[in-house]
């Protein structure tokens, strides 16, 4: 648990952003500066989370910048886990389906990274594309929708294959690492990941091919609008203002800005913070504790990372990317 004073701050940032996925816990700059009207809320998140005067983000070390399953290789934990309050919201490598929010009664927020399921081979196979693939034995999580997907791929294109089906991500690695299989199949943000730990990962390619839909969310519970609009907003506001162009580093010089559209997002102009029961300056705080999306992106994940995974889909969609954020107005 870390403390939201403003001195704790950054440490608190740091730590979840470089083991959690993008948004972390960045709502802690927005609630740390939550109005009094919250006290209308009487058993929700955002009251219980000023009380305590902390936010419990769950995330998982397991990956550099993203997270895996755990010991038991059932990453489902995590959805119950949040169902029993045990944390306030879920920020890594959860993926975006009906079944998760209608089976555990959670809401996924907003996609904070768009993945897709991908192959990671050995160099020396000198292979372009995963249509190139066939008679390939590969390693795989089992029982997992990337278990299906690859079964679904490989039929698709009258390939054959042979599964190496492991209980958790580790034990999928050290097959591949081994020797026991020739492709490795996850999430593309995984490879990239997994690949820092082989001993020569210059030696093995990502292939371009991605065969599935992964978007990525932050998760909390059903019945807690209040909670869901602040996480929802937080990552909005780091979207925002990367296509505004307002950074960590020229904050401050936003505040001072008469352009309407970065009024409203600092709060000189409207009381949007205050329809979210946060004060003015709430994206403000966000953006000066953390950056903007880009900015998060790039020192976690992005050039300015071990992982090197390139911006993708995740640009902004004015930069050739999908990523778009309603405006704060």
């Amino acid at each position: 648990m870390i403390a939201l004073q403003e001195l704790t701050m950054r440490k608190f940032f740091e730590l979840n952003f470089q083991t959690g996925l993008l948004i972390g816990c960045a709502i802690a700059a927005a609630i740390a500066a939550a109005a009094i009207a919250y006290e209308r809320y009487d058993t929700k998140t955002l009251k219980r989370t000023i009380r305590r005067d902390a936010v419990f983000c769950g995330v998982n070390t397991g990956l550099p910048g993203f997270s895996s399953a755990d010991d038991k290789g059932d990453a489902k934990e995590r959805f119950v886990e949040l169902g029993k309050r045990k944390v306030d919201v879920l920020a890594r490598n959860s993926t975006w389906t009906i079944s998760r929010e209608a089976e555990y009664a959670l809401h996924f927020a907003a996609v904070s990274y768009y993945d897709g399921q991908g192959f990671m081979v050995p160099k020396l196979r000198k292979a372009m594309s995963a249509l190139e693939l066939d008679g390939s034995k590969v390693c795989v999580q089992s029982n997992t929708t990337t278990e299906l997907n690859l079964g679904d791929y490989f039929r698709a294109n009258n390939m054959t294959h042979e599964e190496r089906k492991f209980g958790t991500v580790d034990d999928v690695f050290n097959g591949y690492a081994s020797g026991q299989c020739d492709v490795l199949t996850g999430d593309v943000s995984q490879l990239y990941a997994l690949r820092l730990k082989l001993s020569k990962p210059g030696d093995h390619d990502i292939l371009p091919d991605v065969i599935s839909k992964e978007p990525l969310a932050p998760v909390v519970r059903h019945k807690d609008d209040d909670w869901l609009m602040i996480v929802k907003w937080t990552l909005f506001a780091m979207v925002n203002a990367e296509e505004l162009g307002i950074t960590s580093k020229n904050i401050d010089q936003a505040l001072k800005s008469k352009k309407p559209d970065v009024m409203r997002f600092v709060g000189t102009d409207g009381d949007y913070g205050e329809e979210l029961d946060l004060t003015k300056d709430w994206a403000v705080r966000v953006i000066r504790h953390v950056g903007n999306y880009g900015e998060v992106y790039e020192r976690n994940v992005g050039a300015g990372s071990k992982l090197g995974i390139p911006r993708g889909l995740n640009q902004l969609w004015n930069a050739g990317g999908i990523l778009y954020a309603p405006p704060i107005r």
